[in-house]
């Protein structure tokens, strides 16, 4: 069996799906290959930006994702080490932040895509991708059964292990003893973080908590391998025994190439990864997705070459992020050295202003 395509996307997720979708609504064929089955949950923090709404309103899915079991996020709170606290309230909007669920938000976009007309495989690997005179070869695995179909451009959507990163020559650095591991699970919410997202200071990393509807609290931990067990023991202390952690390693990895000149482009985590528990990362998911199928668009319409299309999607992805990294990379520093943390969160119960200022470029508007 060997399909051909204008484009084939590897990963089902936010990226990959509404990739699909709007590259489908103007026109392309397009082939999306997903590992899992869903609806199935993800390491994340479950919260949506509000920058998000924009995205879902040119979706058409702003009321689908509303109906969706959902928490609305009233406060955001800092807890350090030894329990200091400062808490802060958010301007109440019905654009503001809100948490879901991965399993209902990622099932919602990969079935629109498939309504957009995009050709959706489940339960399928990768097991291979190569460049061809013309366009991208890619081989599957599904059911034991392999299958092979091409396509003009190859998009990677498939996180921040990206196999179709690995596969076109992309290397990762080599891990090393910094790097760390993201834990997730959700337990039942207790009556103190109901409608608060909360980022804790813990011995050996952090955590991040929000209520995702359906009685259920996302718990979301980072920190280095040899430091898990302790934060594995420190939530089991808070809301009880956990049975079953879904995990991720490891959380930092160097940008790629938002795309090359060979047909193939890169979307989300496995573009560009960044700090996953503050509430950023399905924005930029969405948007770059959104960003590569337009540039996919104007080449397929003969709009302008591929070497053009590639030169504008990377400086649209760079853009993207322009202005909004420094937030992350404050958030990646806190964790790495909790104890200046502390002590910035010490300062900052004497003079919030900055802290609320850091805190509204991520979650939006916050209240005086």
């Amino acid at each position: 069996m060997n399909d051909s395509f204008d484009i084939i996307i590897v990963g089902g997720g936010p990226a990959g799906a509404v990739c699909a979708a709007v590259a489908t609504a103007g026109g392309a064929r397009v082939l999306v290959l997903e590992r899992a089955v869903f609806p199935r949950d993800k390491v994340c923090g479950d919260c949506l930006n509000p920058a998000c709404w924009d995205v879902f309103d040119r979706l058409g899915l702003t009321d689908a994702v509303r109906a969706l079991p959902h928490a609305i996020l009233e406060r955001v709170s800092f807890v350090s080490r030894r329990g200091h606290g400062l808490e802060f309230a958010m301007e109440k909007s019905d654009r503001g932040e809100i948490a879901v669920r991965r399993r209902h938000l990622d099932a919602l976009l990969l079935h629109h895509a498939m309504q957009s007309g995009a050709e959706v495989r489940q339960n399928t690997a990768l097991i291979g991708a190569a460049r061809k005179a013309v366009g991208w070869e890619v081989t599957m695995q599904r059911d034991g059964a392999t299958q092979r179909a091409r396509a003009r451009f190859l998009v990677a959507a498939d996180g921040r292990n990206s196999t179709v990163a690995r596969f076109a020559g992309l290397r990762a650095p080599r891990g090393t003893s910094r790097d760390r591991v993201g834990l997730q699970a959700h337990v039942p919410l207790p009556a103190a973080l109901e409608r608060t997202v909360q980022m804790r200071w813990l011995e050996g990393g952090y955590g991040g908590l929000a209520p995702v509807g359906e009685g259920l609290l996302n718990v979301s931990l980072a920190g280095r391998p040899g430091q898990i067990e302790s934060l594995k023991a420190w939530a089991a202390a808070e809301f009880g025994a956990i049975d079953e952690w879904r995990t991720i390693a490891p959380l930092a990895r160097r940008a790629f190439p938002a795309a090359r000149d060979d047909g193939l482009f890169l979307v989300g985590d496995a573009a560009r990864v960044v700090e996953p528990f503050t509430g950023e990362g399905i924005f930029y998911a969405l948007r770059s997705a959104e960003l590569a199928a337009a540039a996919l668009g104007e080449v397929l319409g003969g709009r302008c070459s591929t070497p053009e299309t590639v030169r504008a999607y990377r400086r649209q992805h760079a853009s993207l992020y322009r202005g909004r990294l420094w937030i992350n990379r404050l958030a990646k520093a806190a964790v790495l050295h909790p104890g200046v943390a502390e002590t910035f969160l010490k300062l900052a119960a004497r003079r919030p202003g900055w802290l609320r200022f850091l805190t509204s470029k991520v979650v939006g508007p916050l209240r005086a």
